[in-house]
Order: structure tokens, then sequence, then C-alpha cells
């Protein structure tokens, strides 16, 4: 771990080189757009979407969000008003944030979620199993959610702060990645500590030997308490770091945040923006 601690230093320490409006850009272009708060409503959510539709008669000089994220039980409204081609419907779902039910339950609400209009279902490693040392149970939890939804893009939130140590992140990586998983997440913003620059440096340091193994590029999303402009450069640097530049975009870069796009643009306009 003093390795990778040295090795965020350093990225630290050169963090002005990512300083630039166009990294800014890159990384609003990157958010999942999220609501999960157990007062939500339709108004609550079709109002987020209204903004989301709005965006760019606003803004036209910058990106749209990469995705919205809502619970599974709002994927069909979401499908029904979003009229912006390019950004992606996603829930979180199985069990969320706890992954704590009966396995059916999860995998049958991870179908639905699909069947309704999601795009993408970001689900928890079930940690029941893992920290009892249950590998295969784990393991074969996130195949049958897999398999449940087709084509749609499954992210598999490692909660890394329940995991104590690197070797922990590392076998939930290398775990989720082999189930099945389109991306792999830090964390549900649901407890602390949420992201953190280390468990992202573990993170894709696995997405890229994984790489170098297969040829098949894993997406990572850093999630949990990133609200500001210098939290999302830090991550975004971790990536290009280990990862290269072909990673920066949304298909294999995300970052999950509620209040990190109202931020981002103010930095860009220079102003107080509060759109979102």
């Amino acid at each position: 771990m003093e390795q990778i601690e040295k090795a965020i230093e350093k990225i630290k320490g050169n963090i002005s080189d990512w300083e630039r409006p166009d990294v800014y850009k890159a990384c609003l272009a990157s958010i999942d757009l999220t609501t999960l708060n157990s007062t939500d409503t339709n108004i609550k959510v079709a109002g987020m979407i209204d903004k989301v539709n709005g965006f760019h008669d606003k803004f036209p000089q910058y990106p749209s969000v990469a995705a919205v994220c809502v619970y599974p039980n709002f994927a069909s409204l979401v499908r029904e008003k979003l009229n912006v081609d390019n950004v992606k419907i996603a829930v979180v779902a199985g069990a969320f944030p706890t992954s704590q039910s009966f396995e059916e339950i999860k995998v049958s609400e991870c179908k639905m979620a699909a069947e309704r209009g999601a795009d993408e279902i970001d689900i928890v490693l079930a940690l029941n199993k893992f920290l009892a040392s249950d590998s295969v149970g784990t393991y074969n939890e996130i195949c049958n959610i897999k398999s449940a939804i087709g084509r749609k893009h499954l992210k598999v939130i490692l909660e890394t702060g329940a995991l104590k140590n690197k070797e922990q992140i590392e076998s939930a990586a290398e775990l989720a990645i082999k189930a099945g998983a389109d991306f792999i997440k830090t964390s549900t913003g649901k407890m602390e500590p949420a992201a953190t620059p280390e468990a992202a440096y573990i993170m894709c340091s696995c997405i890229k030997k994984h790489y170098e193994k297969t040829g098949l590029k894993i997406g990572f999303k850093p999630a949990g308490g990133i609200s500001t402009p210098q939290e999302a450069l830090l991550y975004y640097a971790i990536t290009e770091s280990i990862l290269g530049k072909e990673w920066l975009n949304p298909g294999l870069f995300r970052i999950g945040a509620s209040r990190l796009a109202n931020n981002l643009l103010s930095i860009l306009e220079r102003t107080t923006v509060s759109y979102f």
C-alpha cells in the first residue's frame, strides 16, 4: 500500500497537468447524474430528466452527462421522458445498497429493471458472501444477474469502504470482472469511507492486468463523495495514469455524483451555476 500511496502523491503533485477546460468537460461528460433518496418521487425524477433534456438549450457548448441513475421503479418513467439519445438510463438494483436479500429477488429485480427501460444495471457485490469467503457464491450471483439482464451493461459496486486491505479489493475486483462485470465501481455512497484514491488505483490496476491478459476493456467508475472538480480531476488523472487516454470516455469511465455537475459548470463558466 505504501507504493500505491507514493504513486498517488506523485499524481497529486502533477495535478495541474489536468487542470484544463477540456478535462473539466470530459469529467462532465462522464457523470452519472444521480438521485437515490427515500424521498424520490415521480415528480422529482421527472424534474431531473427535464433538466437533462433542456441542457443543450441552456449550455450548447458543453457535453451532456453520460447517464441518469435512479431506483429501478423509476426506469420506465425515465425511458418515457428522456429524449437525449446519448444519455444512458442506469438503475441501482439487486437490493441496493446492502445486497441483503434472497438471490432470486435480486436477480428478478435486475431483470425487471432491464425490461422496463434500463440500459445499465448497478449492483452491489454480495458482501455477505464475499466476506464469508464464499467466492463461488459471490461469483455465481453476478453471473446469474448478468445472464438475466441480457446485453444490458452491468456495473458491480465493490463497496471498497467495507474491504479491509489491498488484497480484498483486488480479490473483489478480479472476481467481479471474471463474473462478467462491464464496469467495476468503488462505492454506493451510502457508507463511509466511499470512494478513495487508493481503492481507485488498485481497481484500475486490476483492469489493466485483465486487459493485458485478455485484450478486453472493463470500465471504471469512482463513486461516493465526489463533489468538487478537484476530486474529479484526481480520479480522472489516476485512470489516465494507469489505463491511458483510451479509457477516458463515457464508455469506459464514469463518475458517480449528484453535486459535481453544477460544480464543474461553475468552474467552466467562472460563476456559480445551479442548473441541476
